[in-house]
């Protein structure tokens, strides 16, 4: 086999790509790279969004990836080239586009309605799918700008009747920070942009996962393959076409077989469920085989042989020891408004399995892909010899501590990682962000602890808490098919996960790219959740038995998230998971800096606690010590977040606080009242720092509850968040600014 270096390849590419997301990587490397190699493109391929019809930006970079080749792009986007010439006249097709959506409407407030391309099709729950999680819409000028899709927030359900269904693309609104329809305009977005998901690309054992990568590997093998062309050796005519449109219509294959004419035709691409299972009129038929089983041919009837052209490809895989099978899949050429071209008398439909279909989890094997590589070149018969370059990324240094904006202590935070039970690296991160005066230690329970002042100082003792933990899995289990069962660690909705790319974490600092995986029946019409959303799920990090699963180096009580990112958004406002409660964690850290030094006949100790998303378990162990010491704190305020309904999605009834408008007191929530003379207090002292401030009642509840039994009061502090425990979240940093502002002012001058 060629490729002598692709070991070495695939060892640098896994601990890139589980070390920083796709995003950072392919900036730093997109511009320097003509050429390269299948991982390369694999990676870079899968980041760049093509909805069907808005497929420009990655025709533009196959087309300069193929400069030696003068490739021709025509009007709609189809990218050719044509290397010599008579006959035979053979063809080979891959697809460029993917499933996304368009702006349909702008709202007054400022967020985008939207419609699916294709309008028709997919799977059921595309729409489910994309609730919750970051987008990308791209602009008039070419830019691509962050979004989030709104989100239900957990905390503000119970108690509503009638939810909105997420799987009722009526309800699917696009966030990108606007506050009115003028600024997303001015912004360059409007009807017809087109928005996909965030995406990155991860290698789970070999097997790779992202959006988009079952819409991209044909491209991806195809290129491959011109890299090892022999021009000289290869007989008649090749045309090579990279094909848009294909989900809407198959116009670009279309269009190409109408001027080409070939004698025979090999289309290398995904394959797609159709038809019906006879006897069984109401289940469509998809391909059923699991990665791993080499190259796929492609039959559009059930049960069908092998022959003809298809054949002669299976006979030229065997011969080059190439693993192949057929399975199912879709006619290439979709019932439309008008007779569809003529398909050559021989043609042949090639792929590779691929888990997850047109989910973002997508997974595909990177054998499988070597193969199919393979397989087109043996097919050309025009093979010369040819070699792989390796990415590289530049490693993120770690930054020195030091007074920093809001912004900046929010990113640093929200990046690092820390389940509940599992915040080592978030304390860590916190420490190095405290001034060098600021001695903090670490108790039992892991919570960090500053104290400032003396305990003999006059005034009221007053202790300051926000959590360092998120939420996500737990691995409580792995299966003798090597996949792992996991457990929630705080509360969530299963819809915002599953089917998404994840980490799989150790305490010890490893990390695996992984897929929490879909409930059985996910890609049927009519799938219903669970009852039971909180019940443990299914994580596949590509193994296929107990033995490998620890030879990758997972184990029992390593933990689960998906992958996050700070994602600036329009204006002040930002998206990022975890910002419950990195921003809390952030205004504490803030507020430190603010006061400059330690404080003197004071007594404020700040906290920032571990293991609330489970039961305020950090706190809770803080509460009882400094009570048995004789030091309960006579105030407590909990800085945690105030879960807003600010979104198109939620009731207005209660939670009614906008972002953008300042840091909110927590006056009511599921744990705790505070006395209305305090929420006057608190107003009083933010209006004499000259700080925006809000109140009002929200759900869920905060930290200082657990001190209350022990004769605190509790006075929780928060920012407006929109879509609580999701990967969508969004904040206005103005928001957190003025957070930070008011701790500091309670720590100062509170009595």
């Amino acid at each position: 086999m060629r490729r002598t270096s692709l070991a070495m390849s695939i060892a640098v590419a896994t601990f890139v790509m589980l070390a920083c997301s796709l995003r950072a990587w392919a900036q730093s490397s997109a511009d320097a790279h003509v050429g390269g190699d299948m991982l390369v493109d694999l990676r870079e391929f899968s980041y760049t969004p093509a909805i069907s019809g808005y497929e420009q930006e990655l025709g533009a970079r196959i087309a300069k990836e193929l400069s030696a080749f003068s490739p021709q792009t025509d009007n709609i986007g189809d990218v050719t080239v044509t290397i010599g010439s008579g006959s035979p006249n053979r063809l080979i097709v891959a697809a460029l586009d993917e499933p996304g959506f368009v702006v349909s409407d702008v709202t007054e407030d400022g967020y985008l309605r939207l419609q699916r391309l294709p309008q028709n099709g997919a799977i059921p729950l595309f729409e489910e799918l994309y609730a919750a999680q970051p987008v990308r819409v791209r602009s008039a000028q070419g830019k691509w700008i962050d979004g989030v899709v709104a989100g239900l927030s957990v905390h503000l359900q119970p108690g509503r009747a009638e939810t909105p269904k997420m799987n009722d693309i009526e309800n699917l609104y696009v966030d990108i920070g606007a506050a009115s329809a003028e600024e997303v305009r001015r912004a360059g977005v409007d009807n017809l942009s087109p928005v996909g998901i965030d995406r990155s690309a991860a290698n789970a054992n070999g097997h790779w996962n992202a959006a988009g990568i079952g819409d991209r590997y044909g491209a991806v093998a195809v290129i491959e393959s011109l890299r090892h062309l022999d021009r000289a050796k290869l007989k008649g005519t090749l045309t090579v076409s990279f094909v848009v449109q294909q989900w809407t219509g198959a116009r670009g294959l279309q269009r190409i077989l109408d001027r080409v004419k070939p004698d025979e035709m090999v289309y290398v691409g995904r394959l797609t469920a159709g038809g019906v299972v006879p006897g069984m009129q109401t289940v469509r038929r998809a391909p059923r085989q699991e990665m791993g089983s080499g190259v796929l041919i492609g039959l559009t009837q059930v049960g069908e042989t092998v022959v003809e052209f298809p054949a002669e490809i299976k006979q030229i895989a065997e011969l080059n020891k190439i693993p192949v099978a057929a399975d199912f899949s879709a006619p290439l050429l979709p019932q439309g408004y008008l007779p569809p071209a003529t398909l050559p008398g021989r043609w042949a439909h090639i792929g590779i399995a691929a888990a997850w279909p047109s989910t973002p989890a997508e997974m595909i094997d990177e054998a499988d892909l070597t193969h199919l590589s393979d397989l087109i070149e043996a097919y050309v018969g025009a093979k010369a010899p040819g070699g792989n370059s390796s990415a590289t990324a530049d490693g993120k240094s770690e930054r020195s501590p030091g007074p920093q904006k809001i912004e900046v202590l929010l990113k640093e935070l929200v990046e690092t990682y820390g389940v509940s039970g599992h915040e080592g690296a978030v304390r860590q991160r916190i420490q190095q962000q405290l001034p060098a005066w600021a001695k903090t230690e670490t108790d039992e329970d892991g919570n960090l602890i500053l104290h400032l002042g003396g305990q003999s100082a006059k005034g009221p003792r007053i202790v300051v808490v926000a959590h360092m933990d998120e939420i996500g899995f737990e691995v409580t289990g792995i299966g003798k098919d090597g996949h792992l069962d996991a457990a929630w660690k705080g509360g969530g909705d299963v819809s915002f996960y599953a089917g998404h790319p994840a980490i799989v974490h150790s305490d010890g600092g490893a990390s695996y790219a992984a897929v929490v995986e879909l409930p059985g029946g996910w890609d049927l019409a009519g799938f219903q959740w669970p009852k039971d959303r909180d019940a443990a799920v299914r994580v596949d990090v590509g193994a296929r038995s107990a033995e490998e699963a620890a030879k990758i180096g997972v184990k029992i009580g390593d933990w689960v998230t998906i992958p996050k990112e700070y994602r600036p958004l329009l204006g002040a406002r930002a998206n990022g998971r975890s910002f419950d409660d990195r921003v809390g964690d952030a205004a504490l850290v803030s507020a430190v800096w603010a006061l400059g030094r330690p404080l003197e006949n004071r007594d404020v100790t700040f906290v920032w606690s571990t293991r609330e998303e489970v039961g305020l378990n950090g706190a809770a162990g803080v509460a009882k010590r400094l009570a048995a010491e004789g030091r309960a704190p006579d105030f407590v305020f909990a800085v945690d977040t105030f879960v807003s309904s600010d979104s198109p999605l939620e009731s207005k009834r209660f939670a009614a606080a906008p972002i953008g408008k300042g840091f909110v007191i927590r006056a009511v929530d599921n744990s705790n009242i505070v006395p209305t003379a305090l929420v006057e207090k608190v107003k009083q002292l933010a209006a004499a720092n000259k700080i925006p401030v809000q109140f009002g009642a929200t759900g869920g509840g905060n930290d200082g509850s657990a001190f209350t039994r022990y004769g605190s009061v509790d006075i929780a502090l928060g920012w407006p968040l929109r879509y609580s425990h999701s990967p969508a979240e969004v904040i206005d940093t103005r928001d957190a600014d003025a957070l930070a502002r008011i701790v500091a002012a309670i720590a100062k001058s509170w009595q």
